[in-house]
């Protein structure tokens, strides 16, 4: 079975083929990061136009690639949610086109869902069930999957999601846009216990998250040191503002993982991208005696090949989705 999927949520455009839930024919991504650099952030009507001038070229190269024609695809999968509305649309529109002009069949995709599944792509289903940490630059949650389409929320940030996080703190060092990636460079060569934020929410007894007053502590920090006359070192700042978030995200990761008995942690998303974390959960999860799995840099930030693989499972659960479904902004992961 092939499944072309379709990622469109927020400011790249993605096109995979997926053979077989697990083998990538191909995925690309046409990237939007210049066009919004000089805003320093994604403005989405910009987003949405780029996605209409890439999606068709991106849909053929990705078929030529793939070695196939539209008329080979047996399925379509597209992110139905959460996102941009304008950018999702645009992905919706191309989805359905295909769908209805090859008669394959067509299933929305989560794409939340997609950041998990993305793990099956390379390491294939682990035995359920498992605890997932999903953490991308709007959203940071705890996940328990009794079993595969299964989800129960545990928990989840009441306020700024990491990647949100990480991207603002890096503007106001002016490390750029994205700035993720940046302050996590940087951060490499600094001293993570040089500077004491807070951790939040780190025993408060749930498995929520909070990062607001985080950036709050930074921005006063910096503040005070330069009425002090003195220069905050930029790789230490770094270091130890991305550790009081690592830190909090793998405590309460390995905590949900041993209250609910589950041997798996799977994680997803774009912040998954980050060094420190990666090391830190790997580390703290052996220690803890479980199997640790996140996908590689490349299937970390939003991408197609994801949202095939998870519409492919879904596809040969016998589900499919209407031509007439709609794309949610604001779509939660259920099951």
């Amino acid at each position: 079975m092939k499944v072309l999927g379709i990622e469109t949520s927020c400011d790249e455009t993605a096109v995979a083929v997926v053979e077989d839930g697990r083998s990538v024919l191909a995925n690309l991504i046409s990237s939007q990061v210049d066009l919004h650099a000089r805003y320093g952030g994604v403005v989405p009507e910009l987003a949405s136009r780029a996605h209409v001038q890439a999606i068709n070229p991106l849909m053929a190269e990705a078929l030529e690639r793939a070695g196939c024609r539209f008329t080979d695809i047996d399925g379509v999968a597209v992110t139905v949610g959460p996102g941009l509305v304008g950018a999702l649309l645009v992905g919706m529109a191309a989805a359905k086109a295909v769908a209805l002009a090859t008669g394959a069949d067509l299933i929305g995709v989560n794409h939340l869902e997609g950041h998990i599944y993305a793990n099956f792509l390379e390491h294939g289903p682990p035995e359920p069930p498992y605890v997932c940490l999903v953490v991308s630059g709007g959203h940071t949650m705890l996940v328990h999957m009794p079993q595969e389409h299964r989800y129960e929320v545990l928990g989840q940030t009441v306020d700024d999601a990491a990647g949100e996080a990480f991207d603002k703190i890096a503007r106001f060092m002016g490390l750029g846009f994205p700035g993720g990636p940046a302050l996590d460079r940087l951060a490499r060569q600094g001293n993570p216990d040089a500077i004491a934020f807070p951790r939040a929410m780190v025993d408060s007894g749930d498995y929520d998250f909070s990062l607001s007053g985080l950036k709050t502590a930074v921005l006063r920090y910096v503040k005070a040191e330069v009425a002090a006359g003195r220069r905050p070192d930029p790789a230490d700042l770094a270091a130890s503002f991305q550790e009081a978030i690592v830190d909090v995200q793998v405590s309460k990761t390995v905590a949900a993982a041993l209250e609910r008995g589950v041997s798996t942690v799977l994680l997803g998303g774009g912040v998954v991208a980050n060094t420190r974390l990666r090391e830190r959960m790997e580390k703290a999860g052996a220690e803890a005696g479980l199997r640790v799995l996140f996908p590689s840099m490349e299937l970390c930030t939003d991408n197609a090949a994801m949202i095939a693989c998870a519409g492919a499972s879904r596809l040969a659960r016998g589900e499919r989705s209407a031509l007439d479904v709609a794309v949610d902004p604001g779509l939660e992961l259920a099951s």
